[in-house]
Order: C-alpha cells, then sequence, then structure tokens
C-alpha cells in the first residue's frame, strides 16, 4: 500500500473496502468488462503496421494532452522541461499532466467518473488492480487495434502474468523481472548490508557475520565513534523497514516449508535469533529510538549526512543520490557493502527483487480520450529507443555508444552526475522517468548507476533469488480473510518494533506468544491455506515444478 496511506494512518481497511465497492458500482454502473469497450476508429490517421510503432505513423498534426494520474505523491509531475521527458514530447506530439495522490483520491476518480487518460498504482494485488477489467482498456485489444508493435516489445511472460480471468491484459508494470532476466545476470541486487569505510577500517574490519561479532562490533563503534548511531535500518512506518522480509532474505530464511506450502518467516528461529541480537544492541544502546519514528526524509537526511555507521539497507538504487552525496561532500570517506549478519543455520542469502509482479502498474482508462496515443505511449516507452532515452539521454548529447554494445555518458554529464546529483535529476531526468524502467537496459551502461552503489550492487551478485512463488498470494481483497490478514501485518509491525526495544527477555517472550496468540485468534490457519493455494497456482502459471 502507498507510502502516502501509511504516512497519513488511514484505515488500510477503510480506504480498500471503499475502493472496492466504489469500482464495482462504477464497473456495474456503466456496463464493466472489456466487452463494453468499444475503441474508436482511427479515421485515416495511420494503418498499424506490426513491423513499426505505431507513434512513427501517426499523422495527427494536433498535439494530443493526456492526463495521467501516479499513486504516490513523491511522483516529480514535470514535463518537458528535462531532457528525458522533451524528447518525449517532441516524438509522441503530446503533452502529459501528471496528477498525483493518495488512495483516497484515487477512490475520487472511480466515485466521480472523471478518469485521467493512465493511471499508475503500486499494488498488484489491490482492488484496484484486480477489477481492472471494469476500468481499464485492454492492453490485447489496443494492440491489435492501434499498435500490433506493443506485442514486439511488452514481454510475454509478463503479460501472461497479469492475464485476468477473461484472458486479457490490462497493465503493465516496470521492473517485471522473468525467470530469463535471473538467469542473464543482468539485475542488480537492491539490499546490503553498508557500513563507513572510515568506521570499518578504524574497528579493525571486524567480522559481523555471528551475534556475538555483531554486538562486538556495534560497542566498539559506540566507542570509537560516539556522534554517529552505530546501527541503522530504513523507515518504519506503519511497514518493518529494512527488518523484516528484507532481513529474512539477507538471511536466507526459507521461502516455503517442506512441502512447497506457506512458511510464516516471521516465526523462523533463525530469523528470531537475530531479532533477539538486536533487541541486545538496542539494550546496549547502539541502536536509537529516534530510528524507529524517522519517516522516509530523516532516514535519508541521515544517509547523505553519514550519521549512521552500519545501515541494513533496502532501496540501494533508490539511496544512490543520497550515498553519492555523502561520498561527495567526503571524498576521503563512503559507505561500502560487506558480509554483515548471517545465517545462524547455514542458510545462503536469497534476496529479493521486484520480482515478475514488478512496481508500478500502469493502465489506459476506458475514459482515455486518444486510446491510440496512449497505446503508442507505452510502446514507445518500452521499446529499445524509449529505454535508451530514459536511462541514458540522447545519443551524442549525452551519452556514445562502445564498440562492444555498451554505453557510457559523455564527460560533462558524468561531472554532473558525480558532483551535483540534484541538478543531475532536474536537467536531465536519466533513470527517474521509470513507469517501464527495466534493469537489463541499465546494464548497458556502468555509469546508469550513482558511483556510491556500485560495489554494493556487486556485492550482490549471486545472491538474488526470483521470490515468484509468493507474489499476489494475499487473499482476495474484501474477504474476511483479506482483514483479518491487514490486522495481523499491523499487529507484526508492531510486535516487531516491540521486540527489538524490549526491556528484557521476558518482555521479548511476552510479546512474541501474543502474536502467536493474535494468529490463532485472526484466522490465521485459513490465510495460510489461501496462500498455500495460490502458491500452487503460481508454480502452474511459471512451469516450476
Amino acid at each position: 500500500m502507498s507510502k502516502v496511506l501509511r504516512k497519513k494512518g488511514v484505515s488500510l481497511g477503510a480506504v480498500l473496502l471503499a475502493i472496492m465497492l466504489t469500482i464495482t458500482a462504477c464497473g456495474s454502473g456503466g456496463g464493466g468488462g472489456s466487452k463494453s469497450a468499444a475503441l474508436p476508429d482511427l479515421d485515416g490517421r495511420y494503418t498499424p503496421d506490426p513491423s513499426t510503432p505505431a507513434w512513427k505513423l501517426d499523422t495527427k498534426k494536433e498535439t494530443t494532452d493526456l492526463t495521467w494520474y501516479v499513486n504516490a505523491d513523491w511522483w516529480n509531475t514535470d514535463f518537458g522541461k528535462d531532457t528525458v521527458t522533451k524528447k518525449i514530447k517532441e516524438d509522441l506530439n503530446i503533452n502529459i499532466k501528471f496528477i498525483t495522490g493518495d488512495d483516497t483520491k484515487l477512490n475520487t476518480f472511480f466515485a466521480g467518473g472523471d478518469m485521467p487518460d493512465i493511471i499508475t498504482v503500486f499494488d498488484s494485488n489491490s482492488a484496484v488492480a484486480q477489477k481492472a477489467s471494469t476500468w481499464a482498456l485492454p492492453l490485447n485489444d489496443l494492440a491489435e487495434k492501434y499498435d500490433p508493435y506493443f506485442n514486439q516489445v511488452a514481454a510475454k511472460d509478463t503479460m501472461n502474468w497479469f492475464q485476468q480471468k477473461d484472458g486479457k491484459t490490462y497493465g503493465y508494470p516496470d521492473y517485471s523481472n522473468t525467470q530469463a532476466d535471473y538467469d542473464s545476470g543482468t539485475i542488480p541486487a537492491k539490499t546490503a548490508f553498508i557500513i563507513r569505510q572510515d568506521v570499518y577500517e578504524a574497528i579493525g574490519k571486524p567480522s559481523m557475520k555471528t551475534p556475538e561479532e555483531f554486538e562486538s562490533a556495534m560497542e566498539k563503534i559506540k566507542s570509537q565513534f560516539p556522534q554517529l548511531i552505530p546501527f541503522g535500518f530504513n523507515s518504519i512506518g506503519t511497514g518493518t523497514g529494512s527488518l523484516g522480509d528484507v532481513l529474512q532474505d539477507y538471511l536466507g530464511v526459507p521461502l516455503e516449508d517442506k512441502d512447497g506450502k506457506f512458511y510464516n518467516r516471521n516465526l523462523d528461529e533463525d530469523y528470531l535469533t537475530w531479532l533477539k541480537t538486536l533487541n541486545t544492541v538496542y539494550r546496549n544502546g547502539d541502536i536509537s529510538d529516534d530510528s524507529f519514528a524517522d519517516d522516509g526524509t530523516a532516514f535519508e537526511e541521515k544517509v547523505k549526512s553519514g550519521k549512521y555507521a552500519t545501515i541494513m539497507l533496502d532501496g540501494v538504487p533508490q539511496q544512490g543520490g543520497n550515498l553519492q552525496t555523502f561520498m561527495t561532500n567526503n571524498p576521503e570517506d563512503k559507505y561500502i557493502a560487506v558480509d554483515g549478519p548471517q545465517s545462524t543455520v547455514g542458510n545462503q542469502p536469497t534476496l529479493n527483487q521486484s520480482g515478475i509482479t514488478g512496481w508500478m502498474i500502469n493502465y489506459i482508462t476506458k475514459k482515455a480520450k486518444d486510446p491510440a496515443k496512449a497505446i503508442q505511449v507505452f510502446t514507445y516507452l518500452l521499446s529499445d529507443e524509449g529505454q535508451a532515452l530514459v536511462n541514458f539521454g540522447i545519443e551524442g548529447e549525452t551519452y556514445k555508444k562502445n564498440s562492444d554494445g555498451t554505453v557510457e555518458f559523455l564527460p560533462a554529464v558524468k561531472e554532473l552526475q558525480l558532483t551535483n546529483s540534484d541538478k543531475f535529476k532536474k536537467d536531465y531526468r536519466m533513470g527517474e522517468f521509470i513507469f517501464f524502467g527495466h534493469d537489463r537496459y541499465k546494464a548497458l551502461n556502468k555509469d546508469s548507476s550513482p558511483e556510491a552503489i556500485k560495489q554494493m550492487q556487486e556485492w550482490g551478485n549471486g545472491k538474488l533469488k526470483p521470490h515468484f512463488i509468493l507474489e499476489n498470494i494475499n487473499p482476495d481483497q474484501g474477504t474476511a480473510e483479506a482483514r483479518s490478514l491487514s490486522a495481523i501485518d499491523t499487529t507484526w509491525n508492531t510486535t516487531l518494533v516491540s521486540l527489538i526495544r524490549s526491556k528484557t527477555d521476558d518482555d521479548f517472550n511476552k510479546t512474541l506468544d501474543a502474536y502467536k496468540k493474535f494468529l490463532d485468534d485472526n484466522n490465521w490457519s485459513k490465510i495460510v491455506d489461501i496462500r498455500s493455494e495460490k502458491m500452487q497456482a503460481n508454480r502452474e502459471k511459471l512451469g516450476i515444478k
């Protein structure tokens, strides 16, 4: 669910229920379902050609105005001012008005019927995504009527993954990684345990793999660097920051039980051993209470200023600018990835990535004023040409191609990236316009990632493992089990914080027992059954044995 929703403390269940009811009403009232979507004719604008992107064929003279809603208030709404969006505007002859907001604002679109042309959401398990056939146009039909070249740039596995019961696909995500992408080795890790290099060297580059070694290292940091916070982690808010599934992946907690059914990783003994360790570290004064209250902005400011000695970091690429700022402002120092906490039972890390579900999911609504132009935007951004633009800019202006097929930024662009990441983003926006982004293109340019995170990404080589079987396995929205799961997730998030902040071992055990009882009292066994069934469905969909 959106960061916005979490920040505002809105009742998750209430909002989802409201959205679902509104969408259902909208769908039934408007004769929902793909069959009602009559696509307008092209009226001679161009003749679709499977071998040519439609945006290159379209003869429409007047500029098309598109409204694009992004369900995140942090999205940069500028369009046409930087190198990337200026080129998109020119090539496609469009103006895009971006609107941003939270789930409540999203719901107002469905309630009022004044829908934008394109909608981007972040939860493929949400009611909005599950009911997409009632308010969005099928990409299959759009491609067939307006732009068959779309089928050449859209990944078949991804289209199949998002296929709904009517056999059609309505949304397309960014960073959808298929098994082939994992096998290629071009996907970088996004998780790392990092430490300031000056701190690491000053305390003697100790091993921090076992609970005892970790506790000892934190004590050395506090003794030698009292101005720093020995251990930090991503903002928790109402989630788990990087101390939930991210830490579990880092420790290699199993994804399923021995029978291939859902496994409650929160109660894994190996993971709980490390939570007890973090509790000891907290009681020793090596974790700041502020870290539990900091929002994303406060966390990022501490990363920028190097306030944390060590960080269990999720979203390495997203923190690239902040880590680069610290590195630029401290030429003799930087954060580096090292082997941090490791499994006490010998499991290897199984770091996650965005998976086949990806992250942002983009839809063209039934109210789109020019659906032909809208699918052209999707095709353009998914194509090699569009991906080169959003990742590298314009050849000869911002980058050059090498004889081995790789690319590199031109010197002035590289210099700006290294010395002024904020201006680099504002002027060029390379790597920022990510609606259809994919890491395979970033891999062509060693400059795509800031210098500050390259070592961290290299550290993660060989540690990624697909989590496909765990994707989209929650109970359907609106069911009793979904409401129970929402309560359980909320309870776990507060339980996790309470465990780490326990004053005694006895408090730790009582808190854990209370969580287990909450599971028993809230339909947990039924939720496990549903998740296990959906895991089996995922295996069958992907051909996993």
